[in-house]
C-alpha cells in the first residue's frame, strides 16, 4: 500500500450542515453524569423569562468527557496567551441560578 493510501485511511471526513453550522447560543451548561455517561445540556436563559430552553444535549462517555475537558483547557490557555486572562464574574451577591431540574444536582 502506498503512503497516500495509508494517510487516507486515517482521515475522517467531517460534514457540517448549514443548520448545524449556524450554531445555537447558550449561556449556561448543566452537567450531570452516571457511571457510564456525562450529559451536557446547553441552555439559553433570557432575563425576565421564567423558563429556559435546552438548546442542545450532548451525551459523552467518561473518557470522551475527560478528552473534552483537556481540549477546552488547552484552547483556553491558547486563547488567553493571545487575548489576556478571561475574567469570570461570580455574580457578586446575586442568588445562584437553581440547578435542580428534577434530577441530581448539576455542576457547570
Amino acid at each position: 500500500m502506498s503512503d497516500n493510501n495509508k494517510n487516507n485511511t486515517n482521515q475522517i471526513n467531517i460534514e457540517l450542515t448549514e443548520d448545524t453550522g449556524q450554531g445555537a447560543y447558550a449561556n449556561l451548561a448543566v452537567i450531570t453524569h452516571s457511571t457510564s455517561e456525562f450529559i451536557l445540556d446547553f441552555v439559553r436563559i433570557m432575563p425576565g423569562l421564567p423558563k429556559a430552553k435546552v438548546q442542545s444535549r450532548i451525551i459523552l462517555t467518561p473518557e470522551h468527557a475527560k478528552r473534552l475537558m483537556a481540549a477546552l483547557q488547552d484552547n483556553i490557555v491558547k486563547y488567553e496567551s493571545v487575548n489576556g486572562t478571561i475574567k469570570v464574574n461570580n455574580r457578586g451577591n446575586n442568588p445562584p441560578i437553581p440547578m435542580n431540574f428534577g434530577g441530581p444536582t448539576a455542576q457547570a
